[in-house]
C-alpha cells in the first residue's frame, strides 16, 4: 500500500503543479514557481525510487502502474534532466522577459505545459500496461509540440508542424504494434482487461503468437523509434531542437528520447521470447543503431548551427544506445550506462549553447569564437560538454562506448565493429573541429561588443557539477549504481 501511494504521489504532484501554474503570477514569480515545483516533483518521486531499490518493484492501481529497476532508473534520469533544466530556465527566460519576449501569459502557458510533460513522461515510465504507456507517449507528443513553439516565429511553427506530422504518424504505427501484440494473446487465456499488462505478457511470452508479435515489434520500433530520433526517422529532431528554447531542448534530449527508447526496450524481451529466434529483434536495433550513427556523423561534419550540432549528436548517441541494446549481454549494460552519461552531458551542452546564442545574438557558430575567453563560464562548459559527448577519456561516455565495442568484439561481430568505429571516428573529428574553432579561434566576422555576463558562483557550480559527475563515473562506478544498472539490464534480457 505504501509503495502504491509513492507511485500515486510521483504522478499527482506534477499534475497538481500543472494546474497551479494557471494561476495569475508575475513572470519572475512564475519562473521561480517552475524551479521550486520541479524540485518538489523530484522530491515526491524519491520515495518511490527508494522503495523500488529496497523491494525490487512497486505496484499500484491493480497492477496497471509498476516500477522496477529499469523504470526506476529511467525515472532517475528524468529527474536528472528536469531539475537543472528548470533552474536554468529562470536564467534563460529572464533575458527574454526583460526584452518583452516572454510576457506573463506565455510564462503561464509554458509552466503548465512543463509540468504536464513531466507528468506524462512519469506516466510512461510507471505504466505496466502497454496501452497506458502509449497514451503517456502520445500526450507528451502533443504537449512538447507547444513547448517547442514557446516563442512563435516562422521557423518554430515550421519545426512544430514537422514534429507533429512525423511523430503523430509514428505514434499511429506504435498503436498498430500494440494492437498486434494484443491480438497475439488470443491463445494465452489472459483476460482482455489485463492482457496488455507487461508482467502478464512477460509470463505468457512463450504462448504468444510469434508472427503477430514479430509484426507488432517492427511497428513499435518504427513508431517509438521516430520519437527516439533513430535514423531515418529523425528528420523532425534537428529542426525542433534548433528552434525550441534551450531548456526545452535539454529535457527533450535528456528525457523524451530516453522514454521513447524505453518503450522499445519493454517490448524487446517479449519479441525475443515469443519468436523463439533469439537475436532477430536485437538485430533490428543493431542495424538501426549503426545507421543512425553513420547518418549523424555525416551531418555533424556540415553543421554551422550550434543547436543543430547538438541535435545530430543526439541522433548519434541514440544510435550508440540502440547498438548496445541490440548486441545484448555486456552491450545492454553499456547502453544503459551510456544513457546515464548522455543525460548528464547533453542538457549541459544545450544550457551552454543557449547562453552563448544569447550572448552572441546568433546560433551560427561561424560568428562565435574564443568563447572560453569571452564568455568563460558558458564557453568553457560548452567545450567540456562537447569533449564529454565525443567520448574523451576518462569520462563515463568513453567507458560506455568502449564497453559497447568490447561486447561486439566478444561476439565476433566484426562488421558491427568496423561500422561502429568508423562512425565514432567521423563524429569525433567533426566535433573536434568545432571544439577548436568555437573555443579558441577568433569569430568571423568579429562580434560586436558582447554584453556583460554577470554569472555568479551558483552558475559556476551549475556547469561544473555534471562535468564532475561525468568524470567521476568514468573513473569509478559506485557499487550500488553498478548493481542497479545490472538488474535493469537483466530485465531487458541482456545481463552481462
Amino acid at each position: 500500500m505504501l509503495g502504491g501511494s509513492c507511485i500515486y504521489s510521483a504522478l499527482a504532484v506534477p499534475a497538481a503543479l500543472a494546474l497551479g501554474a494557471l494561476l495569475r503570477l508575475s513572470t519572475v514569480a512564475r519562473l521561480r514557481y517552475l524551479t521550486l515545483g520541479t524540485i518538489l516533483s523530484a522530491a515526491s518521486a524519491l520515495p518511490a525510487l527508494l522503495q523500488t531499490w529496497a523491494q525490487g518493484e512497486l505496484t499500484a492501481a491493480q497492477g496497471w502502474l509498476r516500477l522496477d529497476a529499469l523504470s526506476a532508473l529511467h525515472v532517475l534520469l528524468l529527474l536528472l534532466a528536469f531539475v537543472p533544466a528548470a533552474y536554468y530556465a529562470e536564467r534563460y527566460f529572464r533575458h527574454a522577459a526583460q526584452a518583452g519576449q516572454f510576457p506573463p501569459q506565455t510564462a503561464r502557458r509554458f509552466s503548465a505545459l512543463w509540468f504536464g510533460s513531466l507528468t506524462m513522461m512519469m506516466l510512461v515510465l510507471s505504466a505496466n500496461n502497454l496501452g497506458l504507456m502509449w497514451v503517456g507517449m502520445e500526450a507528451s507528443t502533443l504537449i512538447l509540440a507547444f513547448l517547442f513553439c514557446t516563442q512563435i516565429t516562422p521557423g518554430s511553427l515550421e519545426a512544430m508542424w514537422k514534429y507533429l506530422l512525423m511523430c503523430s504518424v509514428g505514434m499511429a504505427m506504435a498503436f498498430l504494434g500494440i494492437l498486434l501484440i494484443a491480438a497475439a494473446t488470443r491463445h494465452t487465456g489472459l483476460p482482455v482487461t489485463t492482457a496488455l499488462l507487461w508482467t502478464n505478457l512477460r509470463d505468457a511470452s512463450q504462448l504468444l503468437d510469434p508472427a503477430l508479435v514479430k509484426a507488432g515489434f517492427l511497428f513499435l520500433v518504427v513508431g517509438f523509434g521516430t520519437k527516439a530520433g533513430l535514423a531515418p526517422l529523425h528528420n523532425w529532431l534537428p529542426d525542433a531542437y534548433s528552434q525550441a528554447p534551450s531548456p526545452v531542448s535539454a529535457i527533450s534530449s535528456g528525457c523524451l528520447l530516453n522514454s521513447a527508447l524505453y518503450c522499445i526496450l519493454r517490448c524487446l524481451p517479449l519479441a525475443e521470447d515469443a519468436s523463439g529466434q533469439v537475436g532477430w529483434a536485437r538485430g533490428v536495433l543493431v542495424v538501426l543503431g549503426l545507421f543512425s550513427m553513420i547518418v549523424a556523423a555525416g551531418f555533424l561534419l556540415a553543421q554551422r548551427d550550434i543547436k543543430r550540432l547538438l541535435a545530430y549528436s543526439s541522433v548519434e548517441h541514440i544510435g550508440i544506445m540502440a547498438t548496445g541494446f541490440g548486441l545484448g549481454g555486456l552491450g545492454t549494460f553499456a547502453a544503459l550506462l551510456h544513457m546515464l552519461g548522455h543525460t548528464l552531458a547533453k542538457p549541459l551542452g544545450f544550457f551552454c549553447a543557449g547562453a552563448l546564442a544569447q550572448a552572441y545574438g546568433t546560433n551560427d557558430m561561424r560568428r562565435m569564437g574564443g568563447v572560453v575567453r569571452q564568455v568563460p563560464i558558458w564557453g568553457t562548459g560548452f567545450v567540456l560538454a562537447l569533449l564529454a559527448l565525443m567520448g574523451v577519456a576518462p569520462g563515463v561516455l568513453f567507458l560506455s562506448e568502449f564497453l559497447v565495442l568490447k561486447s561486439a568484439v566478444e561476439q565476433e561481430a566484426w562488421w558491427v565493429v568496423v561500422i561502429y568505429l568508423l562512425a565514432l571516428a567521423l563524429a569525433f573529428l567533426a566535433l573536434l573541429r568545432r571544439v577548436i574553432a568555437i573555443g579558441w579561434n577568433a569569430a568571423t566576422p568579429p562580434p560586436e561588443q558582447l554584453p556583460a555576463q554577470p554569472e555568479g558562483r551558483s552558475m559556476q557550480l551549475f556547469v561544473a557539477l555534471p562535468l564532475v559527475l561525468i568524470l567521476l563515473l568514468g573513473l569509478c562506478l559506485p557499487f550500488g549504481l553498478l548493481h542497479w544498472i545490472q538488474i535493469a539490464a537483466d530485465i531487458i534480457g541482456g545481463g552481462a
